[in-house]
């Protein structure tokens, strides 16, 4: 018999943990509520093509992609099968043949015309190839057919089997499971990487429906393929609210506020509310001569954190970026100040850049805005090195980390102007937050913040000795969950001790005890197992004492 097991980066959550993770739940949700975000859920998969392009190429590979159903690994070894036999290795010789036709006047005969043909007659068109497929590999074949699949007509293309010159099963099999035309085939969807993208999705296809700005909250798991480590999972939940419809720096400002909030909710005190600006960035890459290649830059940053300062240097080295520009670079981004002196100084630096102009304003707008709320935005520290990896942002960026855990950042998010446009609906700014509920359950189980009324999941449990005071119980059951009292009556007959272990192992604050005295009396025995004191009540007291 098998052993039962998890897949890695998954957990279960019994009673216990479930309702520390509902309090945390409750208390983000209230306070989404209280800023005016309505509920949302989408699928937990979603269509690949909504998810890819979204994340940056490193997301995009953290993607759990879902096999289509159906027998496609049994059709593909016949297909092996009958190509070893040869009907099928001449068959998808004449179609490689026929195509190439279509591209010159004449076409090769055989399989050794086919290798003169790749040699001499198409060098003038491999020559032709954008450097961009360059990466494929030093195989001509490969690069020809990634170049020509991309750029010629596909409707022609999907008849065309997979290097069908090639003689062996291994090298077929490598070059089917490699190729992102068969992945498309055997998988058109993916479980969603985050909730932004799906609520982008959701907007677009629903925005003749809902109210523009429009506030929305979401509180569901996604998963990333990522290698499990503390902190970090690989299905979690994420609870976001994000704003779309309005690019009112107000939202980010409000942004700051509930997160402060939750934080309070939640009984942590010690944190850090880190911001910066995508703008800002941009006008670092202008002042490191690398407008055309911003992407790259603002991922390598993003690790600053991880991998440090000399990493970083070496993999933007390896993108073409000049070691005299990098030092520019990081005289910046390792100054140290105040806000102000931080604004001061990046005013300097970014005297030609419109785009670091326009960051530093919006940011500094902000600061207006919490003022003007009355809040002195003591936790905000402006952050030039802050740069999130996700692709998508366009304006400020957020990131929260509690200051005296080592754990990575259990908030984070920013502005994005271009996320609906990549659906067809242009000219939509939106802007969120999400908190990460794992990172924030294994922070507060550390800092000991869990209080002890989390665990209690009723306040009252009934125990009784017999028939006649077990019937005598049900109607006090009845009486108190009608006043919305949470009450447990015990299941069986059984020694009272054994009854007053479960109330205790389970937290149940308060036990009621029915013998015959008490059914003929009405006084029944009431006792806070927390105390251990005990007395007699009416049923009518005891519902006054617990609705205090």
């Amino acid at each position: 018999m098998e052993k039962p097991s998890l897949p890695k980066g998954t957990r279960d959550f019994g009673p216990a943990q479930m309702a520390k993770r509902q309090f945390i739940l409750d208390r983000i949700k209230k306070v989404f509520q209280k800023y005016g975000f309505q509920p949302l859920e989408t699928p937990a998969m979603e269509n690949l093509s909504t998810l890819t392009g979204k994340y940056g190429d490193e997301g995009d590979q953290l993607l759990f992609k879902i096999l289509n159903s159906g027998d496609f690994i049994e059709e593909l070894t016949g297909r092996i099968e009958d190509f070893n036999s040869g009907e099928l290795k001449e068959k998808g010789k004449r179609i490689f043949f026929d195509f190439v036709a279509s591209l010159r006047p004449k076409a090769p005969e055989t399989v050794n015309e086919l290798d003169m043909f790749i040699n001499k007659e198409l060098a003038a068109l491999l020559k032709s190839i954008p450097q961009e497929y360059e990466f494929i590999g030093n195989s001509k074949l490969e690069l020809l057919n990634v170049f020509i699949e991309r750029e010629f007509d596909q409707d022609k293309l999907k008849i065309i089997f997979d290097d069908v010159y090639k003689y062996s099963e291994n090298e077929i099999l490598s070059s089917l499971f490699a190729s992102k035309r068969v992945v498309r085939e055997i998988s058109e969807k993916g479980l969603r990487y985050d909730l932004t993208v799906p609520f982008a999705r959701y907007v677009v296809m629903n925005r003749h429906e809902i109210t523009f700005p429009f506030k929305r909250y979401q509180i569901q798991p996604v998963w990333r393929a990522d290698r499990p480590q503390k902190g970090r999972y690989r299905e979690f939940y994420q609870c976001d609210a994000d704003v779309v419809g309005t690019d009112s720096l107000l939202c980010e400002a409000e942004i700051v506020l509930m997160i402060k909030e939750v934080f309070k909710a939640l009984g942590i005190l010690d944190y850090t509310i880190k911001i910066n600006h995508r703008g800002i960035l941009s006008g670092l890459a202008e002042i490191c001569q690398a407008k055309e290649n911003e992407t790259s830059l603002f991922m390598a940053i993003d690790k600053l954190d991880k991998i440090g300062e000399e990493k970083v240097k070496e993999e933007l080295i390896g993108r073409g970026f000049q070691p005299e520009s990098l030092t520019t670079l990081f005289q910046i981004l390792n100054f140290k100040g105040n806000t102000q002196q931080k604004i001061e100084f990046l005013s300097n630096q970014f005297s030609n850049s419109e785009k670091g102009k326009k960051g530093l304003a919006d940011f500094q707008e902000v600061l207006t805005l919490l003022n003007g709320y009355g809040d002195d935005a003591s936790p905000v520290e402006f952050d030039i090195s802050l740069a999130r990896g996700l692709s998508y942002y366009t304006g400020c960026i957020f990131e929260v980390k509690i200051n005296n855990v080592a754990i990575g950042s259990v908030s984070g998010g920013g502005r994005y102007d271009n996320l609906t446009g990549s659906f067809g609906l242009e000219g939509v700014s939106g802007i969120g937050i999400s908190f990460g509920v794992d990172r924030l359950y294994d922070s507060m189980e550390e800092l000991k913040l869990f209080p002890d009324a989390t665990m209690i999941s009723s306040t009252v449990m009934i125990c009784y000795f017999d028939s006649e005071t077990q019937h005598y119980a049900l109607k006090v059951a009845s009486t108190l969950r009608e006043k919305n009292i949470a009450t447990e009556v015990y299941p069986a007959v059984a020694k009272l001790k054994k009854q007053l272990d479960y109330a205790n192992k389970k937290a149940i604050p308060y036990v009621i005890v029915i013998g015959s005295d008490e059914v003929k009396s009405g006084q029944l025995t009431f006792k806070n197992m927390q105390t251990g004191d005990q007395g007699k009540k009416t049923l009518q007291e005891i519902i006054a004492d617990l609705s205090i």
